[in-house]
């Protein structure tokens, strides 16, 4: 399927920035203050949505807080439990021409944003950000975390999404039209679900780019080595199975192999 150039209606935002959110209340202030002054600073219109996800502290209260300071922020709430759960309700709620996830710690720096966006880059229908790129900088990341990531990212591209250094990055533009093709599809409600959407995407012969982003690893991830690598992999031959069922409908021809 060809990628179009995407230009917004004069009623809609350029883009749409989606952060899941879950027991944030530690992170999300100064993310949003970030978030904030970056919206301040760009020259197109922005739409920000945070989606708290049954979280149990003062998440919910943070993020309505800063409706008075970032006038175009909307704050949902996801009872199913999972950061895939949460993205796919942010991102189907969107309205802007281009959506991005953005995780809540901003580990990619938020001014990066623009790198996704026209005129640096258009074209496509999925950008990844990447860790992994050419040009592409990690800071301060343990070894034994960045080994964790390339074993699952050899997994998936065995069995799952076949051709990209770094899936997993919390980092991913959509074009308005291909998220509402794709996330509607979406049956993983954990942390494997972008798995799932770029398997979809590459099925459907979607044109998928990897953007090299600067990653700032933040030590208090709740990622758990051992237990949520064990769990992706079963997310992984979960697709695998669906996939051969039939669950996704016929593959399209496949142009990113």
């Amino acid at each position: 399927m060809p990628s179009e150039i995407v230009r917004p209606t004069s009623e809609q935002p350029l883009l749409s920035i989606v952060i899941p959110a879950y027991n944030e209340q530690q992170r999300l202030p100064q993310s949003l203050r970030q978030i904030r002054d970056f919206v301040s600073r760009q020259p197109y219109a922005i739409e920000v949505i945070v989606v708290d996800n049954n979280s149990t502290d003062h998440t919910r209260g943070i993020a309505e807080e800063f409706v008075s300071e970032i006038h175009c922020l909307r704050v949902l709430i996801e009872t199913i439990q999972g950061k895939g759960a949460a993205v796919r309700t942010g991102m189907l709620a969107a309205h802007g021409a281009y959506r991005f996830i953005c995780d809540a710690d901003l580990s990619m720096p938020i001014d990066e944003v623009n790198k996704f966006l026209p005129p640096q880059l258009d074209g496509y229908d999925v950008a990844i950000g990447s860790r992994e790129a050419p040009g592409a900088v990690r800071y301060n990341e343990p070894t034994h975390r960045h080994l964790m990531g390339r074993v699952f990212n050899t997994i998936v591209r065995l069995f799952a999404v076949h051709g990209f250094q770094d899936t997993q990055c919390g980092f991913k533009m959509f074009r308005a039209d291909i998220a509402e093709a794709l996330f509607p599809l979406q049956t993983l409600t954990g942390w494997s679900f972008d798995v799932e959407i770029l398997y979809l995407a590459q099925q459907r012969g979607f044109r998928i780019v990897e953007v090299p982003v600067n990653w700032y690893y933040k030590d208090n991830t709740r990622i758990h080595p051992l237990r949520d690598s064990v769990a992706m992999f079963a997310d992984v031959m979960t697709i695998r199975r669906r996939a051969h069922q039939g669950h996704y409908g016929p593959a399209a021809h496949d142009s990113t192999r």
